[in-house]
């Protein structure tokens, strides 16, 4: 019997991992003809000693492949991704802020240019093995929560996600390895990816180093006094714990504040100081993946990074282009350039970025 599907064809970005792997997988199951492509995102600059897992990856990518008999095509989106998501990236970076580059590169490359070329290309679907879902054109959490990325897509344009499938929506993330292994995939046992989209699982300071001048300054206390020495406060973000390199008898130390005119970070060992928690958020840069709120006050749920639990709040719109969240319980460590998402039960509505807090 002729699958449904025989004729619509569905182009896979595939990273060289287990969840693209099975993504492409489970489309060509249900008939579709699949194809896969590499994204190529980062150039490799040899005078910086760097290195880069995209070789291995690519061969990666042509062993699934060719063991789902599927054509493949690498496709190089350096040049946007160095324009469109690492400068703005490290403009901020460089000024003691903390932006997100996943999702940039979410917006900008995955879901813009890469989708945009695959529509050019004929294509009637791209896929991704991103853990979230669809329903009735919305965004939409994971079956497995500790695995979804919606906080990661929600300022993707809302239109294209009718263009747009994620076949492991409904799956967990030990049910993707098995069907890896049990359909002979090589990538089935591969470790995932932790690293930030553009550096892989290198070490993140020594890399940033690279691109941004190591200027050594005070760790202090709020009343001056010094209790140790950094290398400059772009590498280091508001409630941070690890890696600051500060001893001593007692407990572990904590980022409460950083003042990057005068290259001063100050520290506390109080977990809980209140310098680290905020009632509310100004948010600004909004996007909504199919229209803000007709009304406001609006109440839902919030969270200001990946994998936190969701946060009830209610939002206010100040004024055009800006609204204020007022969280039930208050929020820790909330950095400028964070982005904070809303949700309404499983329905990711879109976010924002952090302007101010208080």
């Amino acid at each position: 019997m002729e699958h449904k599907n025989k004729d619509l064809t569905v182009v896979v970005g595939m990273s060289g991992g287990v969840d693209s792997s099975v993504a492409a997988l489970l489309l060509k199951q249900q008939g579709y003809n699949v194809v896969g492509v590499f994204m190529k995102n980062w150039e490799e600059r040899p005078e910086l000693k760097q290195d880069c897992s995209a070789t291995k990856d690519w061969q990666d990518v042509s062993r699934i492949c060719s063991k789902l008999d599927i054509p493949y095509y690498s496709m190089n989106l350096s040049e946007e991704y160095y324009q469109k998501v690492f400068t703005p990236f490290l403009e901020d970076y460089k000024k003691g802020l903390t932006p997100n580059p996943d999702i940039l590169c979410n917006k900008e490359i995955k879901f813009k240019s890469f989708f945009d070329k695959a529509m050019e290309l004929g294509a009637d679907f791209v896929a991704t093995g991103h853990y979230c879902d669809i329903e009735e054109n919305q965004l939409v959490k994971a079956r497995d929560q500790n695995k979804d990325q919606t906080y990661f897509l929600y300022a993707i344009d809302g239109k294209c996600l009718e263009k747009v499938k994620f076949p492991l929506g409904k799956l967990e993330k030990k049910e993707v390895r098995k069907i890896a292994e049990e359909n002979g995939l090589c990538t089935f046992d591969k470790k995932d990816s932790t690293g930030i989209c553009f550096i892989g699982e290198r070490n993140f300071r020594d890399f940033m180093g690279q691109y941004i001048e190591k200027k050594e300054g005070n760790f202090c206390l709020l009343d001056g006094t010094v209790v140790g020495k950094h290398q400059g406060t772009s590498f280091y973000t508001l409630g941070q714990r690890r890696q600051l390199g500060l001893g001593g008898e007692g407990s572990r130390w904590f980022v409460i504040k950083k003042d990057h005119e005068k290259n001063i970070v100050y520290v506390t060992r109080e977990e809980n100081h209140p310098l680290l928690l905020s009632e509310t958020i100004v948010v600004n840069e909004l996007s909504w993946l199919h229209g803000e709120p007709k009304k406001f006050p609006y109440t839902c749920a919030a969270k200001i990074r990946y994998r936190q639990a969701d946060q009830d709040c209610v939002l206010e719109k100040i004024e055009e282009g800006k609204i204020l969240i007022r969280f039930k319980k208050p929020q820790k460590s909330v950095a400028l350039r964070q982005s904070v998402v809303f949700y309404q039960g499983d329905v990711c509505l879109g976010g924002g970025i952090v302007f101010s807090v208080s």
